[in-house]
């Protein structure tokens, strides 16, 4: 299966329209209503994906002084295919001067014999705001994970701000205290615009300041709520008050 999605928002008058709207199964996209002056839309899979051998590739646009907002509604299953060929999903984000955006997917899970390749390309404005989180499960309850690479690729304003491969479901390299020290849950927070935060770490979490801007926090732990909870880089600030 190949599917690709477009999703472009502009600020008109005041307010975040979207000027453009384009689905494809699984890559289904649903607005909300509108409160306050920026926009929402849901990411639904309304197809079993990805299995082995798909790509399906997603679009955002953010013009000048819009907000968006781009959520999911339920995790995501990489699963294996007929062939024994791995799955891509590419998001590609422009965000431009002034604008901000906040993606923030469900829980992918790396299902037995499962091969996913994820890319997120951002292209930011020097001033955009920009709010991403990943979670990846290694396997379902009990089983063997498969295999899944995620490459983030960053530029704000022009300048390279993070370029970042992370690769899971190798039994050692899962189980070292280097990787994941046998955690099943992996979160990565990114976030571009707002305060620059200072370099911290704790039990299974860490927080790094980017030399371009922005701020990558990671946590390992042995399910999504309490990995969530450390990786939040907005819960690590509120730790660190206490």
């Amino acid at each position: 299966m190949k599917a690709h999605a477009r999703l472009v928002a502009a600020l008109d008058d005041g307010r975040t329209v979207l000027r453009e709207l384009k689905s494809m199964a699984p890559l289904t996209l649903v607005p909300r209503r509108q409160r306050g002056s920026g926009a929402m839309v849901h990411l639904v899979n309304s197809a079993t994906a990805p299995l082995g051998g798909d790509e399906l590739r997603l679009e955002i646009h953010v013009g000048p002084g819009a907000e968006l907002k781009l959520s999911g509604v339920a995790a995501t299953l990489a699963l294996p295919g007929l062939r024994e060929v791995p799955s891509l999903s590419t998001v590609e984000v422009v965000v431009e001067d002034g604008g901000s955006f906040e993606y923030l997917p469900e829980p992918t899970v790396v299902t037995v014999r499962a091969d996913h390749v994820a890319v997120l390309r951002a292209d930011l404005a020097a001033d955009a705001r920009f709010h991403t989180r990943e979670v990846l499960v290694l396997g379902r309850e009990g089983e063997r994970p498969g295999r899944l690479s995620s490459t983030v690729h960053v530029t704000c304003g022009g300048v390279p701000a993070l370029r970042q491969t992370q690769t899971v479901g190798d039994v050692a390299l899962d189980a070292s205290l280097a990787v994941l020290a046998g955690h099943r849950v992996l979160v990565t927070e990114l976030e571009f615009g707002g305060p620059q935060r200072r370099a911290e770490s704790g039990p299974w979490w860490s927080r790094t300041p980017l030399a371009a801007g922005g701020t990558l926090t990671t946590a390992v732990g042995p399910d999504v709520v309490t990995a969530s909870r450390l990786g939040s880089a907005r819960g690590a600030e509120s730790r660190l008050g206490q």
